[in-house]
């Protein structure tokens, strides 16, 4: 399988299980993996043979900026489901880290899941 990958997109939004992290914003740091077959898009050259980045930089982007959760499980799999729902992607891995929650460590998720055929 092929991938397609967004790493490091920092994001300032709204999302955590305690009130005040859902009343200021805070930084997130999204990565995705997205497995495809990207071979007619390396034999055309042509983009609409392969999943444009910059549509999956959208759903991450629309997820964080729509309602709060509580989770980023939540998060996760909310923008898992619309990757596989709305692209050829046959399987999603997103990272979620939430950089500012302590002063040591980084907490976060990673979640993989398939296309069920």
């Amino acid at each position: 399988m092929d991938y397609i990958t967004i790493d490091d997109l920092r994001i300032q939004a709204k999302h955590g299980h305690y009130e005040n992290e859902r009343r200021v914003e805070q930084e997130f740091l999204v990565s995705l993996k997205v497995g495809v077959d990207a071979k007619d898009a390396g034999a055309s050259d042509v983009l609409v043979d392969t999943i444009d980045y910059d549509a999956l930089r959208g759903i991450i982007v629309d997820v964080f900026h729509g309602k709060s959760h509580f989770l980023v499980e939540a998060l996760a799999e909310d923008i898992a489901q619309l990757v596989l729902e709305n692209t050829s992607a046959q399987e999603v891995t997103i990272t979620i880290k939430k950089t500012a929650v302590w002063p040591s460590g980084v907490p976060g998720i990673v979640l993989t899941r398939t296309k069920s055929n």
